[in-house]
């Protein structure tokens, strides 16, 4: 244990720095390192896990109120691509005009989908109108 004139003349015998890592501890602890290098190599490590962290991907699949089968269909292989590749699924019926008349048929759609894709994905929030929109996410189920 050293006092604070004495660590300081230690650090700059060696060309470092004295570094305060605990100032509530009685006495204080104090480190002697190049502070420089500290301060990158922490960066580094930052850098690293910001790195390995998964970016999620969002993607869209748009029907209308009274999509026939053959286009539901065509939708619905995209549907499965995009979970396998592992990204969300947002699936949204837009209704134009008068067509919010078929809230029921947009809903019936949304249903039918994620119950085609259950194998998939799981429904991450059920169908719900917004504005002149109804919407409903699937998320990817987790593969082993």
């Amino acid at each position: 244990m050293y006092s604070t004139k004495e660590a300081l003349a230690i650090a700059d015998e060696q060309g470092l720095d004295l570094v305060e890592i605990s100032p509530k501890a009685d006495p204080p602890v104090c480190k002697v390192m190049d502070y420089k290098k500290f301060l990158y190599e922490q960066k580094k490590r930052e850098k690293v896990l910001k790195a390995k962290a998964s970016k999620v991907v969002v993607k869209e699949i748009r029907f209308g109120p009274q999509t026939d089968d053959h286009d539901y269909d065509f939708k619905k292989k995209h549907a499965e691509k995009f979970l396998k590749e592992g990204a969300k699924l947002k699936a949204f019926v837009f209704f134009k005009g008068r067509s919010i008349v078929f809230k029921e048929q947009g809903q019936i759609l949304l249903l039918r989908l994620a119950q085609d894709l259950e194998e998939l994905g799981k429904v991450e929030q059920m169908p719900r109108l917004e504005g002149k929109r109804m919407t409903m996410f699937i998320a990817p189920k987790k593969t082993k």
